[in-house]
C-alpha cells in the first residue's frame, strides 16, 4: 500500500520511513505542509500519516483543504501535543486516527492496519469511465466482453488517470506520483509504459486513451 508520510523532524522522519518500509509499505515522505497538501491532493495514496506542526502548513490545514476539496484519503494525525483540544480540532478537520509522540512503532502499524482496513471495507475496487472499467483487486481492464491485465506500473497509471479524467500530468509529475520523487528511474520509462498501456487499450477498444498535449502533459481522452 502507498503511504505518505508528511512529519518535519527529519530524523523521525527518516527512522519511520525505514520502519513502515520494513513494514511492506510504499512510502512517501515530505516535510512541510504545503509538500505534503500538493502531494496528497492527488488522491493516489492509501492512507496520510500528517504531523500536526509543521512549517508552511500545519498539518490541520493541510487535512481542512484536502477534506474541503473532497480528498478522502484516511488520515492519521501525529503531534507531539497530547491535549484534548488538539485531538477534537483534527476529528473535527477529518482525521481518521490521533496518535500523540512519543509513540511506540508497534501502535502505529496497528491503528494504520485498522485505519486502512476500514477504509478497503467501504471502498469500491471498480474505476468506470464510458464503458471502460478497471479493476483496483484484479489490475483487470474491460470493455464489454475485452478485457486485459495490467501491468503494475500500467495499472498504477491508468488508475492515476480514472481517477482524475479531467486533469493533465507531466512526466514529471508521472515520475513524481508513481516512481516516487526520489527514484532512480529515467524519465524515459514512462513513454516506455505510457505506450504500452495506450496499445493495452487499443487491444480492448477502449473509448478512451491516452494523450500527451504539447506542455500540459498526459491525459485521458475519448477516442474518435
Amino acid at each position: 500500500m502507498k503511504l505518505l508520510l508528511a512529519e518535519d523532524e527529519i530524523d523521525l522522519a527518516e527512522a519511520l520511513t525505514v520502519f513502515l518500509e520494513k513494514n511492506n509499505y510504499s512510502v512517501t515522505t515530505v516535510n512541510d505542509g504545503l509538500s505534503a497538501y500538493d502531494y496528497a491532493s492527488s488522491g493516489n495514496f492509501d492512507g496520510i500519516i500528517l504531523d500536526i506542526m509543521m512549517p508552511k502548513m500545519s498539518g490541520i490545514e493541510v487535512l481542512s483543504k484536502l477534506r474541503s476539496d473532497g480528498v478522502s484519503t484516511p488520515v492519521m494525525m501525529l503531534t507531539a501535543k497530547g491535549l484534548k483540544d488538539d485531538r477534537i480540532a483534527g476529528f473535527d478537520a477529518g482525521a481518521d486516527d490521533y496518535l500523540p509522540k512519543p509513540f511506540a512503532t508497534d501502535e502505529l502499524i496497528a491503528r494504520l492496519r485498522a485505519m486502512l482496513r476500514r477504509r478497503t471495507e467501504y471502498k469500491s475496487s471498480i474505476l468506470r469511465i464510458d464503458s471502460l472499467t478497471l479493476d483496483a483487486g484484479t489490475g483487470e481492464a474491460k470493455v464489454g466482453e475485452n478485457s486485459v491485465f495490467l501491468t503494475g506500473k500500467e495499472f498504477e497509471l491508468l488508475e492515476l488517470f480514472m481517477s482524475h479524467p479531467n486533469v493533465s500530468f507531466s512526466a514529471d509529475k508521472l515520475m513524481e506520483r508513481i516512481w516516487g520523487w526520489d527514484s532512480e528511474s529515467e524519465i524515459n520509462v514512462i513513454w516506455v509504459h505510457i505506450s504500452n498501456l495506450r496499445k493495452r487499450l487499443k487491444s480492448i477498444s477502449s473509448p478512451v486513451n491516452v494523450v500527451a498535449s504539447r506542455g500540459l502533459g498526459y491525459r485521458l481522452v475519448k477516442e474518435d
